[in-house]
């Protein structure tokens, strides 16, 4: 591939603010390679992006992971360019394809808000939607807003195949007008934000598995072309097999068939796009597990009501010991007033450590919960204090951030204890969403 000066000029002090970055000691150096690149060469992402095909993953919840299993999926047809860290924003994409210049595929995670003009300088061709949720109002805005966002950028690229999850009535909302739109049953549980439809304000009403507007009669629940129960994947031409997804939960099982249905809209073989999902084990840290001290250490990450009450679904209540650490920095959101939309009831025969910066507001949470609780504000102490044995840790972004860092520094050592599935009564099903 050919590049422009400027462009070649670009790449250069990227390659040199990362080595720096690494040097220094302030991590791996993609981020701020990807910004020096950007205001040297403006067009960059565009020019990088060039001859490659792309699919683009968004949503609130569940975004990394099914990233990860898109590239897995995708693996057969050529070698795949996509982020190892999760950075979705310009700076982080442009990173991941400098890095890739030679892949002649792309799965990019791309932040909700960064979808149009992603989409402008990428020209994918698939764009999968995850699901819609309530995140961080004091950064992205209300939902509303971001829905409309992404319908005027699906809008601009009336060739690309848009997977969707039909399940979720913003994001069908979002999808609904494009010429090209696979549909996916994931489900949505967490259906707080979308009890009004986004198009005409008029109620969504609910039965079954179906859900319509009373607004307009044309708008309700597409058919799916693909969907999955407890065992095995359904897809186009009476296609199923067995869907063994390595990571927990629900969730994971619709992300994993968002992927199938992404890498079969690119030219997969979807038997193999299915068992490519299932190696998809630990992502970024999230569903690790460590050992420290005689614990067995499970992470698990939340940033907004949704996806906490996924990972909430996740925990398993035989463990010894349940850690949970909230932050409130401007990446998890300052306001926390999210914390009351959460079902912590589910623990009112556990008991729990409130942990983190922003501990003393999840105590007064989990009190009026009825959940027993102690508070240690910093994470590493609260998992010390706890008795030998496995601990639960759920943590929202920088607190997840920052505790890997921490059990890095203390010689945790990576675990291959099998994984521990929560019973399917911890909480009811109408809460599920997707999880990053």
């Amino acid at each position: 591939m050919s590049l422009p000066l400027r462009t070649r000029t670009a790449l250069a002090a990227a390659a040199s603010a990362r080595w720096a970055s690494r040097t220094a000691g302030r991590g791996k150096g993609s981020m701020i390679g990807g910004l020096v690149a950007e205001k040297i060469d403006p067009n960059i992402m565009s020019r990088l992006a060039a001859g490659k095909r792309s699919v683009l993953v968004t949503g609130t919840n569940g975004k990394s992971t099914t990233t990860r299993m898109t590239a897995a999926a995708l693996s057969g047809l050529g070698e795949v360019c996509t982020q190892e860290d999760g950075a979705n924003m310009d700076a982080g994409i442009i990173a991941a394809l400098s890095l890739n210049q030679d892949a002649p595929i792309a799965a990019l995670e791309v932040d909700e808000l960064h979808v149009p003009n992603v989409a402008d300088a990428t020209d994918p061709q698939v764009i999968v939607l995850l699901n819609l949720t309530r995140d961080q109002l004091d950064r992205v805005g209300e939902i509303n807003h971001i829905e409309r966002r992404l319908r005027e950028g699906i809008a601009r690229h009336p060739d690309t195949v848009i997977v969707a999850n039909c399940d979720d009535v913003l994001v069908t909302s979002a999808a609904f007008d494009a010429p090209n739109v696979v549909w996916v049953a994931a489900g949505a549980g967490w259906v707080g934000d979308s009890v009004s439809c986004p198009r005409t304000g008029e109620p969504i009403i609910r039965k079954d598995h179906d859900w319509y507007s009373t607004g307009d009669a044309k708008f309700r629940r597409p058919q799916p072309q693909w969907w999955f129960d407890d065992e095995k994947i359904y897809g186009p031409d009476g296609f199923s097999a067995p869907l063994n997804p390595a990571v927990p939960g629900r969730a994971n099982r619709g992300n994993a068939t968002h992927a199938v249905a992404a890498a079969v809209a690119m030219g997969a073989d979807p038997a193999a796009a299915t068992a490519a999902v299932g190696t998809v084990g630990e992502v970024a840290g999230r569903y690790g597990s460590y050992q420290l001290d005689g614990h067995t250490i499970r992470t698990l990450l939340a940033k907004n009501p949704a996806g906490w009450q996924e990972a909430l679904s996740m925990i398993d209540q035989d463990a010894d010991s349940l850690v949970i650490a909230v932050n409130g920095q401007v990446p998890d959101g300052e306001d926390l007033s999210w914390l009351w939309d959460v079902r912590f009831e589910a623990f009112e025969t556990m008991k729990v450590i409130a942990s983190g910066e922003r501990a003393a507001d999840l105590g007064v949470r989990l009190l009026y919960a009825g959940a027993e609780h102690t508070t240690v504000p910093d994470p590493m102490t609260a998992i010390a204090q706890c008795p030998p044995g496995r601990v639960e840790v759920l943590a929202n972004y920088t607190a997840f951030r920052d505790l890997g860092t921490a059990l890095e520094r203390a010689g945790a050592t990576p675990s291959s204890a099998p994984r521990q599935e929560p019973p399917a009564t911890l909480l009811e099903p109408v809460e599920r969403s997707n999880d990053d």
